[in-house]
């Protein structure tokens, strides 16, 4: 009988020390991801469940690579300095663009995701592009290059630009009038408006002063584990498997080719 109850506890224990939350692969090293799952569709809290674009290429990506990892929801700030550190996390994945001044301090994968910035305001607003918000109330998540876009065209110390925390605040200041205008990636704001029906909002695409630009997987600087995604990355646009996820999020086919010729 005491055996039989050693038996069991130890299955337990063993049973709990592999149900690692948000972990999958095949063995060895397992490598640690941090994100910021505030940013549906592309990863955000379903319930207790981790979801989104990035989460599924992620699996793909790791799957393809042969590689055991966990990712963690850790918020943005929090994400970007233990990267950066590279000792409790060994990658960020969160829809992070790809900058010549983040490239300073940290390396990249190759980009997966092409993306821009776009305006949100209520119906009726006069805003109708970037130059119009010179002299109106506009919030944008801190740290994002739509924090840098509209910190050149407002100024940097424009007590009118409102940098916060995470997007679902930014949209909820527009919400309640806090501001004129939200700034913040095109996936993001387009998600909110379309589980937002009855909200009466107007979203306005300038490329002339919101280029493209490309999210990639943010890394330490001199990280080994570039050498193992970038490839890995490369064959799951290539093979199909990047498609098929693009379109369970978006509901239509991805330029895999401009992808495929951006370094």
């Amino acid at each position: 009988m005491l055996k039989k109850l050693m038996f069991f506890l130890l299955t337990v224990v063993l049973v709990v020390a592999l149900a690692g939350c948000g972990s999958k692969g095949t063995g060895g090293t397992k490598y640690k991801f941090a994100t910021d799952a505030a940013y549906a569709p592309m990863e955000y809290m379903d319930k207790d469940k981790m979801t989104g674009f990035d989460i599924d290429f992620l699996a793909e990506v790791m799957k393809e690579a042969g590689l055991s990892y966990e990712v963690t929801n850790t918020g943005w700030d929090t994400m970007l300095t233990s990267v950066k550190q590279g000792k409790e996390f060994q990658a960020g994945i969160s829809s992070v663009s790809i900058t010549d001044e983040r490239k300073q301090t940290y390396d990249y994968s190759n980009p997966y995701f092409e993306s821009t910035n776009m305006i949100l305001v209520k119906e009726g607003s006069p805003i109708k592009s970037a130059a119009d918000l010179k002299d109106k109330k506009v919030a944008v998540q801190i740290s994002t290059t739509a924090d840098t876009l509209m910190s050149k065209i407002m100024g940097e110390k424009n007590p009118s630009l409102k940098r916060l925390d995470n997007n679902t605040l930014a949209l909820m200041e527009l919400e309640n009038n806090g501001v004129d205008a939200v700034v913040a990636d095109i996936a993001i704001v387009r998600e909110y408006v379309k589980n937002n029906p009855n909200k009466k909002f107007t979203t306005i695409t300038d490329p002339k002063n919101f280029e493209s630009e490309y999210y990639g997987i943010l890394l330490p600087k001199g990280s080994e584990l570039k050498a193992k995604l970038d490839p890995a990355i490369k064959k799951v646009i290539e093979n199909g498997a990047y498609a098929k996820v693009y379109k369970k999020w978006f509901g239509q086919e991805p330029d895999t080719k401009k992808l495929l010729e951006q370094k």
